[in-house]
């Protein structure tokens, strides 16, 4: 039993220079699909070049691990023990990001077993999904943060809510003895449908007298790093 055990242990798998040279070719070729489903879905500001390179070396790096180990047990234990001490703390921008670093590390362990077929079938399905759904855009907020006389408060609350029609959602009131901030919160939506109308808020409520400032701030869902 224990020659057995030890014989499992140290077994290799015998590759030829082909099937080296297979793999790793499959998982770039499956890495530069990734990259133009990444390029596409994220077109914009969330789009990150260095991040996108990164996910084909990822693909052919996971590959090549994959096909160094094999069914080599030991060599797979100890890789495990390896890359537990490894820790990345790059910000990730957009939680679709999380998903394409997942289909780079599986694309190349199916590439580094020679499991094409798996790698194509799931990487085409994966991709068609992203190309389809992957341009959907969180829709931003606005904020609209005014301060001013804490007397004229209820003036500019009557005025902001009869100008863009009761939708905006009160988030933040603070108050001194003499001042108080509003900071509202509204879909983009509310806020172009509003300023179709002739006069504008600003102007309005510069007008009530006593108002510092007004601000309008977009917010969105996207982490930056």
């Amino acid at each position: 039993m224990k020659d057995y055990l030890r014989t499992i242990m140290l077994e290799s798998a015998t590759l030829t220079l082909e099937t080296i040279i297979l793999n790793i070719v499959t998982a770039a070729v499956f890495g530069l699909a990734i990259y133009l489903s990444y390029w596409y879905t994220h077109a914009g500001t969330a789009y990150s070049k260095k991040f996108n390179v990164s996910l084909i070396t990822l693909t052919i790096l996971t590959g090549t691990v994959m096909t160094v180990i094999g069914n080599n047990i030991a060599l797979s234990l100890g890789m495990v023990g390896a890359l537990s001490i490894v820790r990345f703390r790059t910000a990730i921008k957009d939680s679709r990001d999380t998903t394409y670093i997942f289909w780079a590390i599986i694309v190349g362990i199916c590439c580094g077993v020679s499991d094409y077929y798996v790698a194509a079938v799931g990487s085409a399905v994966v991709f068609i999904v992203l190309l389809l759904l992957g341009r959907v855009r969180n829709e931003s907020r606005i904020l609209l943060i005014i301060r001013g006389s804490k007397d004229k408060s209820l003036d500019m609350e009557r005025l902001v809510f009869g100008f863009f029609d009761g939708k905006p959602l009160l988030k933040v009131k603070n108050t001194t003895n003499e001042n108080v901030e509003l900071i509202y919160e509204m879909t983009r939506m509310v806020y172009q449908n509003a300023y179709k109308k002739e006069n504008d808020v600003i102007d309005q409520l510069y007008a009530l007298g006593g108002v510092e400032y007004v601000n309008f701030v977009t917010q969105s869902d996207e982490i930056t790093g």
